[in-house]
C-alpha cells in the first residue's frame, strides 16, 4: 500500500540469474544520521494496472479529491517497508537484488487477485476510507518478504521523522500515522499480517461498502519487476530509486 492511513524508492546491477536489468531515478541526500523511509515493492503487469486504473477512474467520479493513479502513485505491491540509514542505500540495493537472485521463480508467478477491501479513515479522514484490490497470500509472498527482512536488517533505524519521506510544496506534510505504520510494518504487516494488495484510491466509506458488495471477478497476474521505492504521505510510494526489471 503503498497508501496507508491508519496501520498501514543511475546503479547499474547485473542480474543474470533472473535477466534482471537495474535502473534508478535518484537517491536521497546523505546528510550525517539521515533516514530514508522505504517501500520494497513488486511491480504488477498490465491486467493489474488496467484494473487498478479503472477503478481508480471510478472512485475519483465519486469522490474528486482523492489522488489519482499516476507516475508518481505507481499501482504495486508492497512488500516491506521500512527506516535505513540513507548512507546505507547501496547497500540495501545490493541486499534486495541478492535476494532477487536467490528467488528466480518470482518472475513465473502468477497472483491472483480476489476481493476488494478498504481501510477507515478514522479520525484523519473521517467518513472516508482508503480501497484497494486484495492478491491471495502465497507461501511464494512469505518467503521473500522474509528473506528482505533479513536482507536489509542490518540497515535499518527504528523509526524516523518526517524528512525520511517525499514532500512537495502541494504536500508538504507527513502525518504520524504515516511515520508510525513504517516503525510498525515489522511485525505488523509481515508473516502472519501481511495482506498484500494494490491501493486503488479513497472514497467514501458508504461508497466502499457498496462496492465490496458487490461480485468481484477474480483474476490473475503476473509481475515485471521489483523496486525500492522512498515513501510519501499516507504511505504512498512517491520516487523510484531503483529497479530490477523481471523477465520470464
Amino acid at each position: 500500500m503503498e497508501h496507508v492511513i491508519t496501520v498501514s524508492f543511475i546503479l547499474a546491477v547485473s542480474m543474470c540469474v533472473l535477466g534482471l536489468a537495474a535502473g534508478s531515478a535518484g537517491m536521497p541526500s546523505a546528510k550525517p544520521d539521515s533516514i530514508t523511509a522505504i517501500d520494497i515493492v513488486l511491480e504488477p503487469d498490465a491486467t493489474m494496472i488496467q484494473r487498478s486504473e479503472a477503478v481508480n477512474a471510478r472512485l475519483l467520479k465519486v469522490f474528486p479529491k482523492g489522488f489519482a493513479l499516476d507516475a508518481t502513485h505507481r499501482p504495486h505491491v508492497s512488500t516491506l517497508q521500512r527506516f535505513v540509514r540513507t548512507a546505507d542505500l547501496d547497500q540495501v540495493y545490493a541486499a534486495v537484488g541478492r535476494v532477487l537472485q536467490a528467488n528466480g521463480q518470482v518472475a513465473s508467478w502468477k497472483l491472483k487477485a480476489f476481493k476488494y477491501y478498504y481501510i477507515p479513515g478514522g479520525n484523519m479522514l473521517p467518513g472516508l476510507g482508503l480501497g484497494g484490490i486484495v492478491i491471495q497470500l502465497t507461501d511464494g509472498l512469505l518467503a521473500l518478504q522474509q528473506a528482505l527482512m533479513d536482507s536489509i536488517s542490518p540497515f535499518t533505524a527504528t523509526t524516523g521523522t518526517a524528512a525520511a519521506f517525499v514532500t512537495t510544496p502541494e504536500a508538504p506534510n507527513i502525518n504520524q500515522p504515516t511515520i508510525d505504520h513504517v516503525a510498525t510494518f515489522v511485525p505488523n504487516q509481515t508473516g502472519k499480517h501481511f495482506n498484500p494488495h494494490v491501493t486503488i484510491g479513497i472514497a467514501t466509506e458508504a461508497y466502499l461498502n457498496e462496492m465490496l458488495a458487490e461480485p468481484f471477478e477474480a483474476f490473475t497476474f503476473s509481475l515485471t519487476g521489483m523496486s525500492v521505492f522512498q515513501l510519501g504521505n499516507f504511505g504512498t510510494a512517491r520516487t523510484r530509486l531503483q529497479t530490477w526489471e523481471l523477465e520470464s
